[in-house]
Parts: structure tokens; sequence; C-alpha cells
């Protein structure tokens, strides 16, 4: 039996998420199982119901087998590397470098984003590893590894689930730049339906069993030597979704081999350059971020 008094960064989920968390070896069948059978105690009554919700200060008594409470560490340091646009006491944002993978990927990259960022936090006395249950610093959204820019990562679970929420509810309006191949127009909107297959993303106007619906909104700065310079607001967070909707539009991104650009000047000319916060209310953990914009320039802007 293993005993835990639920932390801050722990509290207000439901058990059977910490649970999973806290055990990532247990398989769901017998954690499910353990409901059943009285394995989980919770301020001393019996919990059957996986989703019952637990608070900070309350105890949790788990009785499962100590192999599934030994876990690999989730925590390794790398000296960080951040270019910080913005920090307070819940979030960072940083703007992202090229080359850069957000998290762990098929190659196995051992230098991410989110390792930086818990390296970062972790010199400065605001993570200790050691300390949570079953929390980490996170990031609230992603960019391609060949995509630079804004990302945003909290730093308790409180930001996390509110940022998520906002993100989730469109009431953080995300700008990006790219330098595009012809000209699509003097401004317009783009949408269809989003397939991944492997690792490319197609977009279609037509809607499909596994597909996924994907739009935003365009407007082109200026125009040289057969390129465009545009602004984007993104609408959905599709993986690849920029790169392949430009793409379906006969308008590739420069450098985008992938999906169709060609090689030469720019390679995949796309970068997050502005986050605007526009909440419906103030009431919650990050309202004071309510009308405030972020913004970086692309560093292809100047170039072009």
């Amino acid at each position: 039996m293993k005993e835990f008094v639920i932390n801050e960064n722990s509290g207000g989920q439901r058990i059977d998420k910490f649970i999973a968390k806290l055990m990532p070896k247990l398989p769901k069948s017998m954690m499910y199982k353990g409901f059943r059978k009285k394995c989980v105690k919770l301020n001393g009554k019996h919990i059957k119901d996986g989703s019952v919700f637990i608070e900070e200060g309350d105890v949790l008594q788990l009785y499962f087998r100590d192999e599934f409470f030994e876990n690999e560490p989730a925590f390794r340091y790398i000296k960080p590397k951040l270019d910080i646009v913005y920090e307070d006491d819940n979030i960072l944002v940083i703007n992202k470098a090229t080359g850069i993978v957000v998290h762990a990927d098929e190659r196995n990259t051992g230098i991410t984003l989110i390792n930086m960022v818990q390296s970062y936090l972790f010199e400065n006395n605001e993570y200790d590893p050691d300390k949570e249950q079953t929390f980490r610093p996170a990031l609230c959204n992603r960019l391609d590894r060949n995509t630079g820019g804004l990302v945003i990562a909290a730093k308790n679970a409180r930001a996390l689930r509110d940022m998520n929420e906002r993100i989730r509810t469109r009431e953080v309006r995300k700008l990006y730049k790219a330098v595009v191949e012809g000209y699509p127009g003097e401004s317009g909107h783009l949408e269809g339906f989003a397939v991944r297959n492997g690792k490319v993303t197609a977009v279609s106007a037509n809607e499909s069993d596994n597909s996924r619906a994907v739009s935003l909104d365009y407007r082109v700065i200026s125009q040289k030597n057969g390129y465009s310079l545009v602004e984007i607001e993104l609408h959905t967070g599709r993986t690849h979704q920029i790169r392949a909707q430009f793409s379906a539009a006969g308008c590739p991104l420069a450098g985008d081999t992938k999906y169709g650009g060609h090689g030469g000047r720019f390679r995949q000319a796309l970068w997050s350059v502005g986050l605007e916060f526009d909440f419906k209310d103030n009431d919650f953990s990050l309202g004071y971020l309510n009308g405030k914009t972020i913004a970086v320039e692309a560093p292809f802007e100047k170039e072009f």
C-alpha cells in the first residue's frame, strides 16, 4: 500500500486520470478492477468510481503491487537555451528556433523544447520533480520541427488546464507569417478537411470518416520575384495544416519540399508571430492576460 497526500498540482482532476499518470505501468483494466476490488481509498472511504475528483489535501491510499509504482525518471536536465519573450508566475512564452522539436519524436531526439523549459524552471526553483506526484510543466501549443515562433508553456496544472481550454474555445488568436510561392490573392479564407496519411497531411473539399475540418484566413503583405509574404490567422490547429492548405491552394510554402515547394532562398518559411488573448471573461487563473498581445518578427521578413 502507498499513501499520497494530494498536492496543489495534482488536485482538480479525476482519480482515474491521476492514477494512470502516477502508475503508467499499471494496465487500465487492472486499475478499474482495483476500483471494484476496494484497492482505492480516498479520505478513508473505498472509491469504486474512477470519475470522482480529487482535491488538494485529500489522502489517497492505493493497494497495488509495488512494481506498478516503480517508474523511470521523468525529468532529464539539459542546459536550457530559450528565447523567452514573456514570463509570469503561471506561463512562459518562448520564441522557438527552427530545428528544435517540441517533444521527443520517432527519432528519439534528446534535446526538446519541453526538456529545456523544465530544466529552466528547475534552475529557477520553480519546478522540483521530486516533489511532484503527476504534474510536469507542459506546452499548450505545438509547432513543427522546422516552424519557428511562439509556444506557450504552463508552469502549473491550473494554468495548463485554463490555457488549454481557452485555446480549445478559440479565445487565443494565433497569427503566423509565411512566404509562399506565387500569389494566392490579396486576401482570403481557406477551409477544407484534413486527413493525416503517415507523415503527410492531405486537404480536400470533401469530408470523410477520418477527416478533420481546417480553416484559416490570410492577407498578402507584399510580393516579390514570384513569392508572396502573407499573414495568417489560424482557426484550427491540425498537424501541418498551414503547409497543407497553401499547397492545396496551389501556393506551397517556399522551401517546403514535402508539400510541393521548391528549395532555394527560403526554407519552410513559416513562423508563429503573434498571440492575442481575447477571453470571454477574466474570472480564472489567467484572466489578467485578457487583451494582451505577444508578438515577434519572423526572421525572413527583413530578407523578403
